[in-house]
């Protein structure tokens, strides 16, 4: 049985509002005990007597650095089946690990759609090296015309439903969709866009307009985050707006959180950390949808994360491969890779300007997905899956490589500051 023991380690986990110094011991698979620094030389003494021979085990000097819990992202394309030009689960989960993650949301959005039960059982049975959770189609082949056979989705192992990547335009259907979803304890996690307004490339205003492309008002998105805040109070049903990006679309759901609506939102790295002047320089990284928008927006999903109106910080790690990226901006794919870098970016954009503490931005990686979800993760203590990743939380560094079968990340050569150094998954230790 393999052991390890991490030492010197400042030990932050949201879970159990744990913020303090621990030697971490691992045996196998689990946490086997966490001993606190700064006891007495007489505990420690009658510790020594249990500690594994050296021979017998690795020691990971912590000093300075952070352990935390995996990290959960709930919402994540793989793209497989019938992408895997793009990613694989295997690719993806690989590239999540690298980012710190133990678990990923996979979205419907594969080809075919994740709207069938022999779907459902080719993800659970994919080889992977993470905890992969996959989310249903609301509707058949994700056409918004007939619900999926929820039911049988959610017996077969999908935690939510969503169309992502599609709006449900129908009204009707999205209502019988939360109704449904209501008997089963699981969300709909909206992707929030009225088509008949969002036929743009890039946010409408007035970088859109010097640069004669084609605009997406933040109207689009608020007009559906409204219709959808609308129905979760008619029928009492749980809703996640997806990737959350307009100050307006926030001001609807910090309101329809204070009258008691059961809504939450996310947020991605990119919208919290970039605006729509990056694409002045026409790169086609800087293109996703929801559109970057303007620095008022940036500066609201901030405020929204900070006073927890935004529940969590999610990637929407949407992989594209070079040669569809290297289009026009006009004629290339919307989408970008996040896995590897929402953690710095979180760090780098939250953390360090003092917005929040480490704490509370791991709760926005883990605590809230995994409540939201009502997901079999927890933190790090005794007897608990060794799923945890050391961080050094200073370190500055510039992304540019990536184990993502796709390039196509928006933080190219952008410092950032924090830097995942291990990951352990199940015990698993893996060394970046």
């Amino acid at each position: 049985m393999s052991k390890l023991i991490i030492k010197n380690a400042r030990v932050i986990d949201p879970f159990t509002d744990t913020d303090g110094a621990f030697d971490v011991l691992i045996e196998g698979e689990r946490v086997k005990e966490m001993r606190g620094r700064g006891k007495s030389e007489e505990r420690k003494g009658k510790r020594e007597k249990g500690r594994m021979k050296r021979k017998e085990r690795r020691v990971i000097n912590a000093r300075g650095l952070l352990v935390i819990p995996g990290l959960v992202d709930m919402h994540t394309h793989l793209r497989e089946p019938g992408r895997e030009d793009e990613e694989t689960i295997l690719s993806g989960t690989m590239s999540a690990l690298k980012g710190g993650y133990q678990a990923v949301v996979c979205m419907a959005n594969t080809e075919p759609p994740v709207d069938n039960l022999g779907i459902v059982k080719y993800i659970r049975e994919a080889e992977r090296v993470c905890d992969v959770y996959p989310v249903g189609a609301v509707t058949k082949g994700l056409k918004g015309v007939e619900l999926s056979e929820i039911g049988d989705l959610v017996n077969a192992g999908c935690v939510a439903v969503s169309d992502d990547g599609m709006p449900i335009m129908n009204s009707f259907i999205m209502r019988r969709a939360l109704e449904y979803c209501k008997q089963f304890g699981i969300p709909v996690i909206s992707h929030t866009e009225d088509l008949n307004l969002s036929s743009g490339v890039m946010n409408e205003g007035i970088v859109s307009t010097e640069l004669g492309l084609p605009g997406i008002p933040s109207c689009a998105e608020e007009a559906m985050v409204a219709r959808d805040i609308l129905l979760a109070r008619f029928t009492e049903s749980k809703l996640h707006i997806a990737h959350i990006s307009t100050k307006g679309s926030i001001e609807l759901v910090r309101r329809a959180k204070k009258e008691g609506v059961n809504v939450t939102c996310e947020a991605t790295p990119h919208h919290l950390s970039l605006t729509d002047e990056c694409v002045r320089s026409f790169n086609t990284n800087y293109k996703m949808n929801p559109p970057l928008r303007t620095e008022v927006d940036r500066k609201a999903v901030i405020e929204g994360l900070v006073d927890d109106t935004i529940d969590m910080i999610a990637t929407d790690h949407a992989p594209h491969a070079d040669f569809e990226k290297e289009l026009e901006f006009d004629r290339a794919p919307s989408g970008v890779i996040g896995l590897e870098t929402a953690l710095a970016c979180g760090i780098t954009y939250l953390v360090k300007p003092g917005l929040m503490d480490m704490k509370q931005l791991l709760r926005k990686f883990t605590v809230n997905p995994t409540r939201i979800l009502s997901l079999s993760i927890r933190g790090i203590s005794a007897g608990e899956y060794a799923n945890l990743a050391i961080v050094d939380p200073t370190c500055e560094w510039i992304p540019q490589k990536f184990l993502s079968k796709s390039k196509n990340s928006p933080f190219i050569g952008k410092k950032l500051y924090g830097k995942v150094l291990y990951t352990l998954y199940k015990g698993k230790l893996y060394e970046w």
